[in-house]
């Protein structure tokens, strides 16, 4: 992973009372890439696992995709609220044992119910998002916990790059099925790993916040669950929580669109293409973001709100050309231009959450971001099979088209308001 976005100087090294260190935060990124590798290496494989659980034609796949999203959205705003009260490290921990406890039901499954069940708990009993954003968050402030909040997305991509090839290459001796028993191993590993970390400190102005908000409606309740803000509580400067959560639900859900049935639109417009050019295709927007983060971060970290109405600009363009392009070199350039508003705009969104969390409490703003982000990819994928079953495989990229377009209109409104109201102070 080249991804290096935390500062190279030595003061960082030493973690600061309650804080992290330089490698404490890259062990963290490394625990987070073994989470990440466990939960997206296996899922590609699901129309093959299916059919050794009395789904023969894999008709399944489809929902069973989507199971642990749905449940990791909804119980991320509970698992971040207690994570603010009984410990970020704690529920850090338990996010990675609920993963592995996961891993090994599901590989243990021998009926489609009881698999189901096992992906239920995984998405439930995971969110090692959440978790490890929110541990951040209490450790880091401002631009150091954007810089770490990149590396966590960083080790994210990675994971999603190399996870389906390594799976697919244990496949002739393991099947993919009981893979799962092999990949309770990882979040197992990392467990012990992050248990050898400090719980970190809460600043000042953090726990104030926090011991206000014991007054909030209760955890569990649906008010809760669903984030919300208002605009006349924030500082002068700060993006409200509503324009950030409507900002991260567009941008998963305009790049999410175009990721089910990418490799068959590149089938059927490039004939004889094999499957090994058709996993880089994929691969390529994930790639640019490891070989850009950094970059990305250190030039949009002041003006993040132009990077992110620059970056739905690029998601944009990249998916109106995914409806036109008819050659491998076609295919390459709109899957980097695609690849320039991934970078920009998770970059970007970084930024403004590290903002965000200034004065509030990590682990339910990371656990509503969560709930928001986990939103965007299930609709995404929703509508992409609604659409693609009545239009054809192009229709889901131009939806993202027309979701990327209107996204990229109201940031920029965002980034003119945000240049006015600095040109005033």
């Amino acid at each position: 992973m080249t991804v290096d976005a935390l500062p190279r100087q030595a003061e960082h090294d030493a973690a600061a009372p309650g804080g992290l260190g330089r490698r404490q935060v890259h062990a963290v990124a490394a625990c987070y890439f073994v989470a990440s590798f466990a939960a997206l290496g296996l899922p590609p494989y699901l129309t093959a696992i299916l059919p050794g659980l009395g789904d023969p034609q894999g008709r399944w796949a489809g929902v069973l995709y989507i199971v642990p999203t749905v449940f990791s959205a909804l119980g991320a705003p509970l698992w971040g609220r207690l994570a603010d009260r009984y410990g970020r490290k704690r529920l850090l921990l338990r996010a990675q044992l609920g993963l592995a406890v996961s891993f090994l039901l599901a590989g243990a499954a021998d009926s489609l119910p009881a698999f189901t069940l096992a992906l239920v708990l995984q998405g439930f009993l995971g969110g090692t998002f959440a978790a490890t954003n929110g541990y951040l968050a209490a450790a880091l402030d401002g631009a150091r916990l954007s810089r770490a909040l990149t590396l966590m997305q960083g080790s994210a991509r990675a994971a999603l790059v190399a996870a389906p090839i390594l799976v697919g290459a244990l496949s002739p001796w393991i099947d993919p099925h009981r893979q799962y028993l092999l990949m309770a191993v990882l979040p197992l590993t990392a467990a012990v790993f992050l248990s050898l970390l400090p719980e970190p400190g809460r600043p000042e102005a953090r726990a104030t916040t926090e011991s206000a908000s014991a007054s909030d409606p209760d955890p569990g309740s649906a008010t809760a669950a669903t984030p919300t803000s208002t605009t006349a509580d924030e500082p002068p400067g700060r993006t409200p929580l509503r324009v950030l959560y409507g900002l991260e639900f567009a941008f998963v859900f305009a790049t999410i669109i175009s990721f089910p049935y990418l490799i068959a639109m590149a089938e059927e417009r490039l004939p004889g293409v094999s499957g090994t050019t058709t996993g880089v295709l994929f691969a390529l927007p994930h790639l640019c973001y490891l070989a850009f983060a950094a970059r990305t971060h250190t030039a949009f970290l002041h003006r993040p709100h132009t990077g992110i109405a620059l970056g739905f600009g690029f998601v944009a363009l990249g998916l109106a050309g995914h409806s036109v392009a008819d050659s491998l070199p076609a295919f390459v350039a709109v899957r980097l231009l695609l690849g320039a508003g991934l970078t920009l705009g998770l970059v970007c969104l970084s930024v403004l959450a590290a903002e965000a969390c200034r004065g509030r409490a990590p682990g339910r703003l990371f656990g509503s971001l969560e709930f928001v982000s986990k939103g965007g990819a299930v609709a995404a994928g929703a509508v992409a099979a609604l659409v693609n079953g009545r239009f054809g495989a192009t229709s889901p990229v131009l939806v993202g088209t027309a979701a990327a377009l209107l996204a990229a209109v109201a940031a920029t409104a965002l980034s003119s308001r945000s240049r006015q109201r600095w040109s005033r102070s």
